[in-house]
């Protein structure tokens, strides 16, 4: 393989899938009341206008901001991939790093490595379906750093969803680059078969708690890719 770039999931890749839950989402639950003070941001306003326009649809045709907000929440306790929920969950997760109520967390594996590969002239890019603003947000308040400055490039679900084919051959045309110049580094399969097919070359991250898959080879350390 002659990579020039990868591009790398989070959760359960970077940082550890109890981060998320047990961490960034009861964070978003307890904080949510503040997006009420932040309606003047044009993200938060334009998010609660598409809700309400969801709850319409649904039969609500007087949504109110709190109707929003109970929405919001119901979306948390299903995990929906919603991009108003991801972009909200952003911007409360933003105070909760600057106000230092926040750490991102990352494998041990995961900064050296990012770091050998950017030194190595390969370009590092991050695709989850968290909001760009959250996954900027965790590799700038790191424990380990801040890793933005060798990070190029961020997706989420506005590339389409990660289990879509065409989402990483969108992300292959806004790279520049050619599939098979792609490594993709992910612990879900089926996002890993979706980049396969798409032409990006594959590899399972396997940690504590990962479904082994056997469609990709295997990592189970950052240090194993190195290597």
């Amino acid at each position: 393989m002659n990579i020039k770039a990868i591009l790398c999931d989070i959760e359960g890749t970077t940082t550890s899938v109890s981060f998320v839950y047990e961490t960034l989402f009861p964070y978003f639950e307890q904080h949510i009341g503040r997006l009420l003070t932040l309606l003047h941001d044009p993200v938060v306003a334009e998010c609660f206008l598409q809700i309400k326009q969801t709850l319409q649809q649904q039969g609500k045709p007087d949504a109110s901001s709190a109707d929003v907000l109970a929405k919001l929440r119901q979306w948390v306790l299903e995990d929906k991939k919603e991009t108003t929920l991801k972009a909200l969950q952003g911007i409360i997760w933003r105070e909760g790093y600057l106000r230092r109520e926040l750490k991102g967390h990352l494998y041990d594996d995961v900064f050296p490595a990012f770091q050998a590969w950017h030194q190595q002239g390969i370009s590092l890019n991050i695709y989850s379906s968290g909001s760009v603003t959250a996954q900027k947000l965790l590799f700038a308040h790191t424990e380990k750093g801040d890793l933005t400055p060798i990070l190029n490039a961020y997706f989420d679900t506005t590339s389409g969803a990660k289990r879509e084919v065409g989402s990483y051959q969108n992300i292959s045309q806004s790279l520049n680059l050619a599939a098979t110049d792609i490594l993709f580094l992910s612990d879900i399969e089926a996002e890993l078969d979706a980049a396969k097919e798409a032409g990006l070359n594959t590899i399972q991250i396997v940690r504590a708690g990962t479904e082994k898959g056997s469609n990709h080879p295997i990592a189970h350390t950052f240090t194993e890719i190195s290597s």
